[in-house]
């Protein structure tokens, strides 16, 4: 795959679509000449207010339980700064998208990204390639990426076309050009294992949720459904999977929360696992242990950065079948939580409480309505199912 590749709808580009995307390069390079630190100031401001709308006020919610289940030691004031800080660092990202094409180039990348621990994963994509880059909604993933691409690697990411043509032609295109080549997430069964046969690297945001079919893991104590086609792959291929993210850095003299909230366009990317191939052989079960490591992973940059973290995703949505059913939590299912070295057993009996909770949640519902789905929507099946 390379940056001219087209799209299925790109034969039917028409008049509408190129006004639309020359009025949006204009637009982006208009916005793209503002000093970058106005234009993330305003996006942060609009963010706050935005957050606090009552149309929101589900989704904010969403994210307040969210963070209060994750940081059970916070009190209510910190939770909603975090919560409101969610929708500021979802604007300092649209602010970086129109930023980054101009800034983050082969000459001037070093004076916005520092690379923290990246000797080791830097060992490993070149001289054990191909290999996987997991991330989730935590830091810049974007900024990450190019990076990548910047260091000289040909990075081929999964997305979600946008909607509207456009924009979406303008995202490839940027993107294509900094060696960050994007993939549509429904037709990666077919592309993923020629880009992978090549030696080259696959990256993923890898903590959204899979459906009623995916592999359900810890996250935060309560278990998430996973994408089992991730683990599936590395096995696959042989493929380690390096585990990082970009963190947005605050000004320096800061202490936070001052530094949390008047961050500036400078990351640190940071590698949080490496999970190797002779990590996972003679595991019982494989799938379980990749897909629940680099969740670990994720949940550790997240930890650490809990302000760059989107806490109105629904991480949790689909439930796993004995919850769903009404059944006891399975032994064998616990055994393999058990032997996870990061779960100690306070953490264990914490997510088995949680579950029993869920179970119940969704009995009640069930005697009042319709419980809730528990199956992939168009946007939750396993991109690789084909594979």
């Amino acid at each position: 795959m390379n940056a001219s590749s087209t799209q299925p709808w790109e034969s039917d580009w028409n008049a509408k679509d190129a006004a639309i995307y020359a009025a949006l390069r204009a637009g982006v390079g208009l916005l793209g000449a503002c000093p970058v630190s106005s234009n993330m100031a305003f996006m942060r401001a609009f963010a706050s207010g935005f957050a606090r709308m009552p149309f929101n006020r589900s989704k904010l919610e969403r994210a307040l339980d969210n963070l209060r289940w994750c940081f059970p030691d916070w009190d209510e004031q910190r939770v909603y700064n975090a919560g409101i800080d969610a929708y500021r660092h979802l604007a300092s990202l649209a602010a970086e998208a129109i930023a980054t094409p101009s800034r983050i180039t082969p000459e001037h990348w070093a004076h916005y990204i520092e690379l923290e621990n990246v000797r080791d994963a830097l060992r490993v994509l070149l001289d054990r390639p191909p290999c996987l880059l997991i991330t989730g909604h935590c830091g810049n993933w974007e900024i990450l990426g190019y990076a990548m691409g910047l260091l000289g690697f040909r990075v081929h990411a999964l997305y979600r076309p946008l909607d509207l043509r456009a924009a979406d032609r303008w995202a490839r295109e940027v993107r294509g050009n900094r060696g960050l080549f994007l993939i549509d997430k429904f037709g990666a069964s077919r592309e993923l294992p020629v880009v992978l046969d090549r030696g080259e690297l696959i990256g993923f945001v890898a903590d959204q949720n899979a459906g009623g079919r995916g592999v359900f893991v810890p996250f935060f104590d309560r278990l998430a459904s996973t994408y089992k086609s991730i683990a599936l792959l590395a096995q696959r291929y042989h493929a380690p999977i390096v585990c990082g993210q970009a963190i947005r850095l605050g000004k320096e003299g800061l202490d936070p929360p001052e530094r949390i909230r008047d961050q500036t366009f400078r990351y640190k990317i940071h590698v949080s696992d490496i999970i190797l191939p002779e990590h996972w052989e003679g595991q019982p079960d494989p799938t379980f242990y990749i897909s629940a490591r680099y969740r670990a992973a994720i949940e550790g940059m997240i930890r650490a950065n809990p302000s760059q973290h989107l806490w109105m995703h629904r991480h949790w949505k689909a439930r796993p079948p004995h919850e769903m059913s009404g059944k006891p939590f399975p032994a064998r299912l616990r055994e393999k939580i058990e032997a996870l070295p990061w779960m100690t057993p306070e953490r264990v009996e914490r997510l088995v409480e949680r579950s029993a909770l869920d179970a119940s949640t969704i009995a009640n519902a069930s005697r009042t309505h319709a419980p809730p789905a528990s199956g992939p929507d168009e946007d939750e099946r396993d991109p690789l199912s084909g594979l």
